[in-house]
């Protein structure tokens, strides 16, 4: 019988698929916020959801989700308020999750062989019950990160600029925090709920080696949180070791490989390739104005999916195969 006939990697797989896609999908929106360990800190306080249903017997994951979707949003709402920074809200997910999870899995007189099957993932674990809520809780992730693009996007790259063009900021921030949440119990059978986090930001960053857009850094982190997820499930049946710190490991050596490679490629298509308003043999920037492309005809709102970039009195968009142009001291993108 091969590992595809098994009943319980069919489920393992299914996961995976959906783990690696998910994650990376949520991902992409908290490193654009520089929130990239925001999953870890959710990971921490969804320890206590586990617990919680350990003890009240009923389905840990339902309760994680529950659980995590509280945490993250009280945070938030420290957060936006200016009551705590970034770091300190993350620090009080870390501290707090973690030790009310200990302390609810001693009270419910559970070992620490369950607790680290929610830790760092089992293969085994995955019953049809926690299989159709990971499907139904990925699948809604997947549709808001996508349906909502546009405005997340606006949201992630300049909260000011987003208030004054009409969205709600703070409700699309709670958004954020909410799908962070569920994208962990999503994952938590898989990666576990202490590298969940490396699956949101591994992948991101390495699509960001070869990608300039946010929509093609999107979709490139999704194929390679896919690609790490089945690889890695794969790889700790037949080697015997745990699921999610295999699926790690494969990330963050895809990611070394992208940055040299990544690396290599744009200095060959800077020497074979020079730019077409570049000086042919110095290489220098021609001295302004500000060049534009003709060709460029896409008027730019909050809405286009294009990261915005604030030179002092112009505002410029990074957009694919458009003109690079010579502005003062650097190169812009049109």
């Amino acid at each position: 019988m091969t590992l595809f006939q098994l009943e319980f990697m069919q489920r393992a797989l299914i996961a995976g698929l959906l783990t690696g896609l998910s994650a990376p999908a949520i991902g992409t929106y908290l490193v654009q916020r520089r929130l990239s360990l925001m999953g870890d800190g959710i990971g921490h306080i969804a320890i206590t959801g586990v617990a919680l249903g350990l003890l009240t017997g009923t389905a840990p994951v339902l309760t994680a989700v529950l659980v995590a979707i509280a945490g993250a949003t009280a945070i938030e709402l420290v957060r936006a308020r200016g009551k705590a920074s970034g770091d300190v809200a993350l620090a009080l997910l870390f501290y707090g999750g973690i030790a009310g999870g200990v302390l609810l899995i001693g009270l419910a007189g559970q070992g620490a062989a369950t607790l680290n099957t929610y830790l760092f993932g089992s293969l085994t674990t995955v019953s049809p019950s926690d299989l159709y809520i990971v499907v139904g809780l990925a699948v809604t992730v997947l549709v808001v990160a996508i349906g909502l693009g546009p405005q997340l996007f606006a949201v992630c790259q300049d909260e000011e600029f987003a208030r004054v063009t009409g969205l709600r900021v703070q409700l699309l921030n709670l958004l954020i925090a909410v799908m962070a949440a569920v994208t962990v119990t999503v994952a938590m059978r898989t990666v576990g709920l202490l590298l969940v986090s490396a699956l949101m930001v591994v992948p991101v960053a390495t699509a960001q080696q070869f990608t300039r857009s946010f929509r093609s850094t999107f979709v490139t982190a999704c194929g390679i949180g896919v690609a790490a997820c089945l690889a890695g499930i794969i790889t700790s049946y037949n080697a015997n070791v745990a699921p999610g710190a295999t699926i790690v490991v494969l990330a963050l050596g895809g990611f070394i490989v992208a940055a040299v490679a990544g690396t290599l490629v744009r200095r060959r298509r800077g020497v074979l390739a020079p730019l077409d308003d570049e000086e042919p043999e110095g290489g220098l920037l021609l001295p302004e104005p500000h060049v534009v492309s003709s060709a460029h005809q896409h008027a730019h709102d909050p809405k286009c999916g294009h990261p915005k970039i604030d030179h002092g009195d112009h505002v410029d968009y990074v957009h694919d195969g458009h003109l690079h142009a010579a502005h003062g001291d650097h190169w812009d993108e049109h």
